[in-house]
C-alpha cells in the first residue's frame, strides 16, 4: 500500500491507489475521532452531498497494528486543483466548506484542515474528500483552520472579484493559499469597507504581522471562544463570500458561439457531424479541449465523463452556471491553458499532478482549435499530432483552413510563416500517429471534422 504523492501530511492516515479504485488508512492514532465522525456527523454529510462517502473493507490488522480501519472511496472521476476552477466554482468550494464546518459543530466536531484541496467537483456538485480532517469539538477551542480558510478561500475570492478572476492563478504558486498580508496589499482601499475583507483580510493580517514572533501570539491564538462565537465567525465568513461578485467583462472568446460571423446554421451541422462521429467511439472519458461554453461537451457528456477544458475564464464561469441550473452531473468545466498547462508543484513537485498526469481521457475533442495553436502560438502540426498521440486513442478534430474568416482574422495583423499550415500537411503530420476513421467537411464552410483512431 503505497500511500499518493498528494498523501503524505496527516499522521491520522494515508489514502492509496489500487485496481483503479481509491482507498484510505485510518491509523488507530485517529480511532476515536473517526468513530466520533461515523456515529453522527458522517450521515449527515453524506446525505447532504457534502462528505465523499466510502464503504469499509475488511483487513487483517494484526500485520498492521498501527491502523484501524481500511475504507474504500467512492471514485472521483477526475481530481481538480483550485487554479483550474472559475469564480463561482471557487465560491461554492468555499461555501461548502463553511457548510460543513456548521453542521460539524452541531454535531461536538471540527474541522482541523480547511484546505481548498480538499474540495472536489463531483456530480455537478462540491463535495469534501478528506475524511480524516474532522476531531472532536471542545468547548471553547478557537476554529484552528480559520487562518487556512481565509488564504485558501477568501483571499483568493477577494482578488478575482476586485480584480480579475486570472488572480486565482496564484494559488499555482503559493500551494497553502495567498499570504494575507499579500492579499492585504493587493486589495483596493474600498474593500475595506466590506466588514467581512476588514475583519478576515486587513484585520487579520495586521494581527498576524504584529503577533509574529510574539510571546503573547500562542497565548492570544488559544484565547476561548463560544460555540455560539464561533457560529457567529463562520456566519461573517459566509456572508463576506456570498457578496462577492464576478466583473463581467466581455473577453474575446467569451461568447464565441452567440457572436460569432459563422452563422446558427454552422452550428447546428457541427452538431449533427460531431453526434454522428460520437456513435461510433468507446469512452468512459472525455476531454472536450477548447470548449467553450460546452456545446459540444454537452453532446459527449451523453456517452461519456466529460470535462471541459477553455482558457476563458468567463465561458468556464459560464458553463459551470450552466450545469448548476441544468443539474447536469456528467460534466466538469475547467480552466486549462494549453501552451502553459497547470503543471506537478508541491513538495518534490509530486504532490499536485500535471493535468496530463491525472486520468487520461480515452477521447479528445478538438474542434475550431488546432487553428489557434498552429498559428496564434506557432506550434507546429507535428507537435500538435505527437501531443494528441501521447494523450489518447480516440480524436475528434477540427481542420479549419486558411481560407476560413477566422483564420484571415488571426493573420491579419502578422506574416503568414506557415507554409505546412494546409489539409495535405494537417493530415500527414496526423498520419505518423492515427488512422482516419472518417471525414467531413461541414456544408457552408471550408472547415474539414475529422475522426482518428491511435494506430
Amino acid at each position: 500500500m503505497k500511500a499518493l504523492n498528494s498523501s503524505f501530511r496527516d499522521p491520522s492516515g494515508f489514502v492509496f491507489q489500487q485496481d483503479n479504485q481509491i482507498f484510505r488508512v485510518v491509523n488507530n492514532s485517529y480511532r476515536d475521532n473517526y468513530d466520533s465522525l461515523m456515529s453522527k456527523l458522517y450521515p449527515v454529510l453524506t446525505q447532504a452531498k457534502l462528505l465523499i462517502p466510502h464503504t469499509e473493507i475488511d483487513f487483517d490488522t494484526t500485520k498492521n497494528t498501527h491502523q484501524y480501519k481500511l475504507l474504500q472511496a467512492e471514485k472521483i472521476p477526475f481530481i481538480s486543483y483550485p487554479y483550474e476552477w472559475s469564480f463561482s466554482q471557487y465560491q461554492d468550494a468555499a461555501l461548502s466548506t463553511l457548510a460543513i464546518q456548521k453542521k460539524a459543530l452541531q454535531q461536538d466536531m471540527t474541522l482541523k484542515d480547511a484546505s481548498a484541496y480538499n474540495i472536489q467537483f463531483h456530480k455537478g456538485k462540491a463535495i469534501f474528500i478528506d475524511t480524516l480532517s474532522f476531531e472532536k469539538y471542545e468547548e471553547g477551542s478557537p476554529w484552528l483552520a480559520y487562518g487556512q480558510f481565509c488564504r485558501h478561500f477568501l483571499a483568493p475570492l477577494a482578488l478575482m472579484s476586485y480584480h480579475d478572476p486570472r488572480m486565482g492563478a496564484m494559488m499555482r504558486d503559493y500551494i497553502d493559499g495567498i499570504p494575507l498580508d499579500l492579499a492585504s496589499r493587493l486589495l483596493p482601499f474600498r474593500s475595506r469597507f466590506r466588514v467581512p475583507l476588514f475583519l478576515h483580510i486587513h484585520l487579520h493580517a495586521s494581527s498576524q504581522k504584529r503577533h509574529a514572533n510574539s510571546e503573547n501570539h500562542t497565548a492570544k491564538s488559544n484565547r476561548k471562544i463560544s460555540r455560539a462565537a464561533m457560529m457567529g465567525l463562520i456566519d461573517s465568513l459566509e456572508n463576506g463570500i456570498k457578496k462577492l461578485r464576478l466583473k463581467t467583462n466581455t473577453t474575446e472568446w467569451g461568447a464565441y458561439y452567440e457572436e460569432t460571423i459563422l452563422s446558427d446554421d454552422y452550428l447546428a451541422k457541427k452538431q449533427r457531424l460531431v453526434s454522428g462521429f460520437l456513435e461510433n467511439t468507446n469512452a468512459k472519458l472525455t476531454w472536450d479541449l477548447g470548449a467553450n461554453d460546452g456545446t459540444f461537451s454537452r453532446l459527449a457528456a451523453q456517452r461519456a465523463y466529460t470535462i471541459s477544458f477553455d482558457i476563458d475564464h468567463l465561458a468556464v464561469e459560464y458553463n459551470y452556471l450552466k450545469i448548476k441550473e441544468k443539474k447536469e452531473k456528467n460534466i466538469l468545466p475547467l480552466l486549462l491553458d494549453l501552451t502553459n498547462p497547470s503543471p506537478a508543484i508541491g513538495w518534490n513537485n509530486e504532490e499536485r499532478n500535471s493535468v496530463f498526469k491525472r486520468e487520461k481521457p480515452d477521447l479528445i475533442l478538438a474542434l475550431a482549435l488546432v487553428h489557434h495553436l498552429a498559428i496564434s502560438n506557432n506550434v507546429p502540426l507535428h507537435k500538435l499530432a505527437a501531443f494528441f498521440a501521447e494523450l489518447t486513442s480516440q480524436l475528434i478534430i477540427e481542420f479549419v483552413p486558411k481560407s476560413d474568416p477566422r483564420v484571415r482574422t488571426l493573420l491579419a495583423t502578422r506574416e503568414d510563416i506557415f507554409p505546412d499550415y494546409t489539409q495535405v500537411g494537417f493530415e500527414a503530420a496526423f498520419n505518423k500517429y492515427f488512422t482516419i476513421k472518417n471525414q467531413q467537411k461541414i456544408e457552408g464552410t471550408d472547415r474539414i471534422l475529422y475522426l482518428m483512431a491511435q494506430k
